[in-house]
């Protein structure tokens, strides 16, 4: 039997070993070494495994797992997505839909802060599910926010999938995550304008909070929100462009620039800050005409500040080619720690909790990382993927329906299958192709990520259901499965538009790095 037709039984055992429930990492391990010892003998074999083995345990990158899933583990015990989801809920108190606006902008930073899927529907789901029950809003409609706004945390950086997918796609991890930044927001977007609608047309929906739930507030909502977000937003603009032309001017350049340009910053943030508080504490004092900035946004501030600047830092830092992101993901860490300690939320018991988690989710990732590196590289050296990238190309495709095929196949293998196995295992046997047909590998990185989330909400598989039914118990699996779907059919059109406008990807890569 040729090299190439092992290679397919080999594929063939590996979907059927999962399919029934095997150990992924122990099976792709076994399967590499009998259909390697078949195909090109025992002794090359062994030597195949020792190097991919060191190769996976040398790579820098991968040290940045365990400290983005430490870094989300203690933003979650830190309880500050309560606080703010409370805050945007109180705000739009009087608006139809409030609640999912509520939701899916806090999915937003949080997804953003943990990247863990199962974390950001878990929490979401406690914090709005009996607020939404009580406030007579729609369960499917609910159902489908809750879980499509979880599932951004495989696309948003810092994405814990992006950050496996780079060495395998031989990507860098920095140019995933500026790609993987504007259509994260388009599809929060989309979800947002999708809930909206749906409440425009029927009231019924996502009706407003009832009078006994709504805060105090000044009687001008839209007022408030420029003088709490508007004014100061701008005020921070212009004070960062002003120290950014006064620094270049003075200094240039060089390290000394950037030291005084930092103490500017923070000087002319802490002034702008300090003008702010005692701008709002005359207002809350004299009251000219009964307006005032209400309690509700200093909640809102409380709960979003600190998690923003925290992925700021941390994920600004490594767009901007000032730390690795293995050493943005430690400032990261250090900067959920000390987070957790000034809210008072960590006790020795929590923080050890959290070791152990970090410990199991980024041992599951990183050893099924090696295992299915030395079952792909086995896998190529039967010289089956060249095999298949030569059939594909004697059709003469091109290269949207090649794409279309392979988005096909991802999205089918994505129900029965996490995607650890998916990113792992069918993506580097796809590389020669993709190489053969000239596709951008961060374009495509996107459009996989995006797909992958896509099975997220693909009943009857879709993790994310079982998720939200585990915290929301009163709420029926079927109608959760036909909230998810709905938003299953936004996701998709959010695909195609990338598929067909490679630039909302690949713009903000640009314009930083350049072409």
């Amino acid at each position: 039997m040729s090299p190439e037709a092992i290679g397919f039984i080999m594929i063939a055992v590996m979907l059927f070993a999962i399919f029934v429930g095997f150990p992924i990492s122990f099976t792709l391990i076994f399967l590499g070494l009998v259909f390697g010892a078949w195909g090109f003998g025992p002794k090359l074999v062994v030597y195949l495994m020792t190097l991919q083995f060191n190769n996976v345990m040398l790579e820098q990158t991968l040290a940045a797992v365990p400290l983005f899933i430490f870094m989300g583990i203690l933003m979650e015990q830190a309880g500050l997505m309560e606080r703010l989801f409370r805050s945007v809920q109180l705000m739009l108190a009087r608006t139809r839909g409030a609640l999912y606006i509520a939701v899916l902008f806090v999915s937003t930073i949080f997804a953003a802060a943990t990247g863990i899927v199962g974390a950001s529907v878990t929490i979401l789901g406690i914090m709005a599910a009996k607020t939404m029950n009580r406030s007579g809003y729609d369960v499917k409609l609910a159902a489908g926010t809750i879980t499509a706004g979880g599932t951004l945390g495989i696309l948003i950086p810092p994405s814990i999938m992006l950050v496996v997918m780079g060495p395998v796609l031989e990507v860098p991890v920095t140019d995933l995550f500026a790609a993987a930044i504007v259509p994260g927001i388009m599809l929060a977007c989309l979800y947002t304008a999708y809930a909206l609608i749906r409440c425009g047309l029927n009231p019924s929906l996502g009706p407003p909070l009832p009078e006994d739930e709504r805060p105090e507030t000044s009687g001008s909502m839209w007022l408030e929100f420029v003088a709490a977000i508007v004014v100061p937003v701008a005020l921070f603009v212009a004070a960062t462009f002003v120290v950014q032309q006064f620094a270049a001017a003075l200094l240039g350049q060089g390290l000394l620039h950037r030291l005084l340009a930092l103490g500017l910053y923070l000087l002319a943030y802490a002034a702008i800050f300090l003008a702010l508080r005692q701008a709002h504490r005359w207002l809350e004092t004299h009251r000219p005409l009964g307006f005032y900035v209400s309690e509700v946004w200093t909640e809102f501030y409380l709960g979003l500040v600190p998690p923003a600047l925290l992925v700021g830092f941390a994920l600004g830092s490594i767009l901007l080619g000032w730390a690795t992101p293995t050493e943005g993901a430690a400032c990261g860490a250090f900067g959920a720690l000390l987070l957790t300690l000034a809210y008072r939320k960590m006790t020795p018991s929590k923080f050890q909790e959290a070791l152990i988690k970090t410990l199991e989710i980024s041992v599951l990732i990183l050893f099924l990382v090696a295992a299915s590196n030395f079952f792909g590289a086995v896998f190529s050296r039967l010289g089956t993927p060249t095999m298949l990238t030569n059939a594909l190309l004697s059709f003469e495709l091109s290269q949207i329906e090649v794409l279309i095929i392979v988005m096909v196949l991802i999205f089918l293998l994505g129900w029965p299958l996490e995607w650890v196995p998916i990113v792992l295992i069918i993506v580097p046997i796809l590389i020669p192709l993709l190489d053969k047909m000239e596709i951008n590998l961060t374009w495509f990185g996107i459009l996989v990520a995006v797909n992958l989330q896509t099975a997220w909400l693909s009943p009857p598989v879709a993790l994310s259901a079982y998720f939200l039914k585990g915290v929301v118990p009163e709420w029926d699996l079927k109608d959760i499965y036909l909230g998810m779907m709905q938003f299953m059919v936004i996701q998709l059109i959010g695909l195609i538009l990338i598929m067909l406008f490679p630039q909302i990807v690949l713009w903000l890569p640009g314009y930083i790095y350049g072409p």
